[in-house]
């Protein structure tokens, strides 16, 4: 019987194993439709120009636990020292150049460190990939560094977002004290979520089951499998920041930018924060966000932006203005 039981199982999984490389063969990356996704007219209409040799504003870098020099622009006054620090975390496809012109207008309040994830960039060591699950939140606390007594704020757009919220809920919460989310991403199947994310996210979807499948056995070898896809437009790819742009994300990265399967749970555990939706998100409903979230924290004020986009939001004044009575009320 007990042999019996040895040959049940071994049959047993490797049918599953069949499975799951049959759904993972089964589906490869490709083109993606060019319509719909994101409206990025505004933000590559009106670049921000950085003031010229100006010590308030430079491109610098930090190291990460691993030894690896990520991009970071800092935005920091003379006399910033007593002000808090608020790490900005860029949403999916993009960079930390995302915050250039936020980050300048909120110099007078806060020191402003604008990261750009691993695997994202104008050079990253491997586009769309990291090492390992969980790298994000280890590399953030390298971007944090030793803040002494001085408050330190996370702010993040869509996935960055969906990334500060995972950062509450991990082993490094007691590194943060509030958080500010833009438009955030929580989960593709919370209610808030709009499908596909209103057309700029295209995941493979037969490939994620089977990832998941190999997943759940400990399996992890072919977590750099692409995953998903960006409708990224033509008009940036084409463009002078075209060679700055990701387009698709592996499994492991996919799954280290976004608040676990119980992402209420990562919710729950979030310091007293700020969200900020526009009120014609492409991706996401922004009046979906209070009544989701109130129900799992008492911690958060939520404010719906009149006129504004998924990706016009962060420059839009109304979101600098409820960041800057944020900060102040530190």
């Amino acid at each position: 019987m007990v042999i019996k039981g040895l040959i049940f199982a071994a049959i047993s999984l490797a049918i599953y194993l069949c499975i799951a490389l049959g759904l993972i063969q089964s589906q490869r990356p490709g083109p993606v439709p060019e319509s719909g996704g994101l409206d990025f007219a505004g933000l590559i209409a009106s670049p921000f120009a950085p003031p010229q040799d100006d010590p308030r504003f430079r491109r610098s870098s930090y190291t990460a636990p691993d030894g690896t020099d990520l991009p970071m622009t800092v935005v920091r006054a003379p006399d910033a020292s007593g002000l808090p620090i608020v790490v900005m975390i860029h949403g999916s496809g993009w960079h930390g150049q995302q915050f250039d012109r936020l980050a300048w207008r909120l110099r007078d309040v806060a020191e402003l460190r604008a990261v750009t994830l691993r695997g994202h960039g104008a050079d990253p060591q491997r586009r769309g990939d990291v090492d390992h699950v969980g790298q994000f939140e280890d590399d953030l606390t390298a971007g944090i560094g030793d803040a002494g007594a001085r408050k330190v704020v996370l702010l993040g757009h869509s996935s960055g977002g969906g990334l500060v919220v995972r950062f509450a809920g991990g082993a490094h919460r007691d590194m943060i004290d509030g958080a500010i989310l833009l438009a955030p991403f929580l989960h593709h199947d919370a209610p808030v979520t709009r499908p596909n994310s209103g057309g700029w996210a295209h995941p493979l979807t037969r490939r994620i089951i089977g990832l998941s499948m190999l997943n759940m056995l400990g399996i992890r070898a072919l977590d750099h499998l692409i995953m998903i896809q960006f409708a990224m437009p033509a008009q940036v790819l084409d463009g002078p920041l075209g060679h700055t742009a990701t387009t698709a994300y592996s499994w492991r990265l996919n799954q280290s930018y976004a608040p676990r399967r119980n992402y209420k749970a990562d919710l729950a555990a979030l310091p007293p924060f700020l969200l900020i939706a526009g009120a014609r998100d492409e991706s996401f409903d922004a009046t979906g966000y209070e009544p989701l979230i109130s129900g799992v924290t008492d911690k958060g004020r939520y404010h719906v932006v009149p006129g504004a986009g998924h990706l016009d939001l962060v420059d839009a004044p109304e979101t600098e203005r409820l960041i800057r009575e944020y900060l102040l009320a530190l």
